[in-house]
């Protein structure tokens, strides 16, 4: 399904990835289940190996790689609008030690992550849910040291959907092409408590551009917020 193993080896190297025979096992075991259920519940249109480890694992690992500072010892992980579970079960494969939440408002995606969850032998928690008014909850507010989000919606937007399950000192991973403007979405970040600390910018392979943006939460988001999914939609911050 994936490249051979000294091949991978071959194209991580250059971004400093150092991934194990055996976690890449993991990842062809990941690749192989994917495909399969993609037959009978659309997760991805990546279905070839060499895209699903290019786009799919190779991004969602240089978070970490990226970002390895904002992750702490055994810390609390939300992965918002994980869908086929990127980056947050790549990231449960590289680190054991996270708490991972995987969180998606389609069950679909929730039973697919449940079952590959025991089929890689992994410790992670698939949640379906609305993050908006999952986020009202107290066992999810401000109650993760880091929360991501790959590509969900547009900035303003996701940053309502992600700062308040932030907690204080905490990090909201941000997963982006590099087509969105910033600017529009720091009003939002700082209205909601966060602040913009860094910004990575890196191509794959193929040369499609990525970017992640940092947000450390310094400053608890008002109890208004999110707004419901109506008032999101119709008024961004």
């Amino acid at each position: 399904m994936l490249p051979e193993f000294e091949s991978a080896k071959e194209l991580f190297s250059p971004y400093s990835l150092d991934v194990s025979c055996e976690t890449y096992q993991k990842l062809e075991e990941y690749a192989a289940f994917l495909v399969d259920y993609n037959e009978k519940v659309n997760l991805t249109a990546i279905t070839d190996g060499d895209g699903i480890l290019k786009k799919h694992f190779l991004d969602s690992l240089l978070l970490h790689s990226l970002c390895a500072e904002q992750f702490p010892q055994n810390g609390k992980v939300l992965d918002i609008g994980s869908g086929a579970g990127f980056p947050g079960v790549p990231l449960a494969l590289l680190r054991g030690d996270l708490d991972i939440t995987l969180l998606d408002s389609l069950n679909k995606r929730i039973v697919f992550l449940t079952q590959l969850c025991e089929k890689l032998g992994l410790h992670y928690t698939a949640v379906h849910g609305r993050a908006e008014l999952m986020a009202k909850e107290d066992a999810y507010r401000e109650q993760f040291d880091v929360v991501t989000a790959r590509a969900v919606a547009a900035l303003p937007t996701l940053a309502e959907y992600s700062l308040p399950f932030v907690k204080i000192g905490g990090f909201w991973l941000a997963m982006k092409g590099p087509s969105e403007e910033l600017k529009p979405a720091l009003q939002a970040i700082r209205l909601l408590g966060g602040k913009l600390i860094d910004t990575h910018q890196y191509a794959l392979p193929d040369g499609e551009d990525r970017v992640i943006y940092v947000v450390k939460k310094v400053s608890p988001t008002p109890t208004k917020f999110p707004r419901n999914s109506g008032q999101i939609k119709a008024k961004p911050l």
